[in-house]
């Protein structure tokens, strides 16, 4: 393997769509007023929270940095661990299946500009706790309730 970010393709072109356990990496972004920010996503049309696959070289805290930087076009530090989740059965269009485990940050925006590339990220909007969507999968239901 020489490019160290398609780490997903590479191992997939070895196993299909088997099941995996893949490790992931994102966070929380809140504004002023509590709300957080989350990403309808372009593979489901459901709305998730910023993040991705970490890859080879990559600690969880720079994939979560890089993955908001990817989906949202914000520049993000890290404040705090919120917890660690997992998904026993994920099922994606594309056929792969995976058991996931996901680090979940709260994250502190620094600089950059909201950005959605219509592929991976169809729209970011900020969520009050009353106002929670249908979210992406079960991890991202044990965050949104661990959060609020």
């Amino acid at each position: 393997m020489t490019d160290n970010k398609n780490y997903i393709q590479w191992i997939r072109n070895k196993v299909g769509h088997e099941k995996i356990i893949l490790t992931f990496a994102g966070g929380c972004i809140f504004n002023d007023k509590g709300e957080v920010l989350l990403q309808r996503r372009g593979d489901t049309n459901k709305w998730g929270f910023p993040g991705g696959a970490i890859e080879l070289g990559e600690t969880p805290q720079m994939a979560a940095i890089r993955e908001a930087k990817e989906e949202t076009g914000l520049d993000v530090e890290i404040v705090k661990i919120i917890g660690v989740y997992t998904d026993l059965e994920i099922k994606y269009s594309s056929g792969d299946e995976a058991q996931s485990i996901v680090i979940a940050y709260e994250l502190k925006p620094i600089g950059g500009t909201f950005y959605c590339d219509n592929n991976e990220t169809l729209e970011l909007k900020y969520f009050s706790k009353d106002n929670k969507p249908v979210l992406f999968t079960k991890s991202h239901d044990d965050l949104w309730n661990d959060i609020f």
